[in-house]
């Protein structure tokens, strides 16, 4: 469940007035909350990313190490040209290039044919817990004062005179309300299939298979492509069993070699980083 601070116009309590351990309390509060909103910023984002991995058996499963592979669109309405998949392949060989698998020069070379299948799903609705803020205000009204006059003649006396006073507006605490919001899932799928010709319409037996995807209210997919996909990195011929929730940190060592590519390899971008925390 997600907390968010979502701030709104003042709500009116006019009889309620903060005495000085309440506003000690509430100001503490908001101090720790932008301290640690500050640092997590300066380390980056963390982002919960659903990954579900299958593969065949260890016994009939071979060793992805050292196998060539010919990748391509499992979508015939994304092509093979468009731009968007040339990214999201090239993120995929960086991906396989850590698990040891290297691209054969065509096809009939190739051990695996690795189908590549990414987008974001239709919009869903959700209810999450956010956190509001309560203003009241206080003071204000009229008071009166006396005030020396000094009248034509130098005569100085005191006059009463009414002074008026603004109210002001105080934060008096924090409610927690349900909210409405809309989220979009982004996902990537990879599936690798032996390079042989298919039986009575059906495709080649599948070796393994992994999907990653997360969900928050943005619909860039441009931006979450290399987070997701450096979460299938260290699952490629794995069996997860199940689907299972991790953490992947933006930026971090496994993100930045898989956004880095295959252009400008480091020096020892043959094993993929070190794989994100489970939830």
């Amino acid at each position: 469940m997600l907390i968010k601070v979502v701030l709104q116009p003042p709500v009116t309590i006019a009889s309620r007035v903060m005495n000085p351990n309440a506003c000690l309390r509430i100001f503490s509060a908001l101090l720790s909350f932008f301290l640690v909103a500050l640092a997590t910023g300066c380390r980056g984002t963390t982002y919960a990313v659903k990954v579900d991995a299958s593969a065949k058996s260890a016994a009939l499963r071979p060793s992805t190490d050292g196998q060539s592979y010919k990748i391509r669109s499992k979508n015939p309405v994304l092509g093979e040209e468009n731009l968007r998949y040339k990214e999201a392949a090239e993120y995929v060989k960086t991906a396989l290039s850590g698990k040891g698998l290297f691209e054969a020069p065509n096809t009939e070379a190739a051990d695996l044919i690795v189908e590549l299948d990414y987008g974001v799903d239709a919009p869903r609705t959700k209810i999450e817990t956010v956190s509001v803020p309560r203003y009241a205000q206080v003071g204000g009204g009229v008071r009166y004062k006396q005030v020396p006059v000094t009248d034509a003649r130098g005569n100085t006396s005191l006059r009463t005179v009414a002074v008026y006073e603004t109210p002001r507006t105080e934060l008096v605490g924090f409610e927690e309300m349900p909210q409405r919001v809309t989220v979009y899932e982004k996902y990537l799928r990879i599936t690798a299939r032996e390079n042989t010709l298919g039986v009575e319409g059906r495709p080649p037996p599948e070796i393994w298979r992994v999907q990653t995807s997360t969900e928050d209210e943005s619909k860039d997919l441009r931006k979450y492509l290399p987070i997701i996909a450096s979460a299938a990195a260290d699952n490629i011929g794995r069996d997860t069993g199940k689907p299972t929730v991790i953490k992947v940190k933006d930026p971090s060592q496994v993100v930045d070699f898989i956004r880095r590519g295959m252009a400008a390899p480091a020096a020892n971008a043959s094993t993929v980083p070190a794989q994100p925390s489970k939830l």
